[in-house]
């Protein structure tokens, strides 16, 4: 029962982790309707800009970590936002219309200049931050056994949980939540009700650029790391991820997504670990290929 329990406790930081990136990217999606991987792109490049420069802080400038953290993720926030920014107005938005296959091979590119960028940066080098907030917090103990999350796990679900409250939020009650889903039901209809869809297409972008840099920074301070192509990885997992609560409605893609990571983390306990990837791709697969069937009937 203890096992089970830490397990399930175990889930809910991942779980919080998928919910924020698959509310993001339901976002973004909502206005480009293309699959896009170089969400998970932004997500990997915010926590390797947040390695290089949190190091160049500690070592060059000796400062103390809590100001170099500061400065990596000031520093991460910056280039991240700004290349989001840049990817919208400059790419993105251009090619939105264009053939589907246009914005895949796009969003291959700057996956590929993002991660080599951050690679040459950090000489491909591993950059590991050091261990910190790591004290855990017993939630129930049997015997020996204790179930238990770290200070870090915790801090990281709740800001994440805020993220998905604070944009459900926005996209409900507030005029730029109407105006959000008014452009992604129609753009022509919204820009001829005098909205500029390219504006809120812009926003949309950036925003969704913010909560995977944020994402990124806080995943990069509870694992210590990011690899140089874990772009690619999250950038497709994050594309099937959200596609489980479906794309229409961030919070239902959050949901679906934080439902998803409680299966991986059960796989990941009692299943075979080898396996894992292999089982949690094919059914994602399986549940966008479902959901485009129901979609097509309806």
């Amino acid at each position: 029962m203890a096992y089970l329990l830490q397990q399930l406790a175990n889930a809910v930081p991942l779980a919080a982790l998928y919910a924020a990136l698959a509310f993001g990217y339901a976002v973004a999606f909502g206005v480009t309707k293309r699959a896009d991987i170089t969400y998970g792109a932004i997500f990997a490049f915010a926590g390797q800009i947040l390695l290089l420069f949190s190091e160049l802080a500690y070592v060059r400038f000796w400062l103390v970590l809590p100001a170099a953290l500061a400065v990596g993720a000031c520093a991460s926030i910056v280039y991240s936002l700004a290349a989001g920014l840049w990817i919208g107005r400059s790419i993105m938005l251009p090619l939105v219309n264009k053939s589907p296959n246009t914005v895949i091979v796009a969003a291959l590119g700057i996956m590929i200049v993002l991660m080599e960028t951050a690679r040459l940066a950090a000489n491909t080098r591993a950059i590991w931050l050091p261990p910190f907030l790591n004290d855990t917090v017993v939630f129930w103990s049997d015997g020996l056994f204790k179930v238990t999350l770290t200070h870090i796990q915790l801090i990281n679900t709740a800001l994440m949980c805020a993220i998905v409250a604070v944009g459900a939020l926005i996209l409900r009650r507030t005029g730029w939540g109407r105006v959000w889903r008014a452009v992604t039901d129609d753009p022509l209809a919204a820009e001829l009700c005098g909205t500029s869809a390219n504006r809120v297409f812009l926003v949309a972008y950036a925003t969704a650029a913010l909560v995977a840099t944020i994402c990124g920074i806080l995943a990069t301070f509870y694992y210590g790391s990011m690899d140089f192509g874990a772009g690619l990885m999250f950038g497709l997992k994050v594309l099937l991820i959200a596609a489980v609560g479906g794309y229409s409605d961030p919070l239902r893609s959050a949901g679906g997504a934080a439902g998803l990571a409680v299966v991986e983390t059960m796989w990941g306990a009692y299943g075979p670990f080898v396996w894992r990837d292999l089982v949690i791709f094919s059914l994602l697969v399986l549940l966008l290929v479902m959901s485009r069937r129901e979609r097509v009937v309806l």
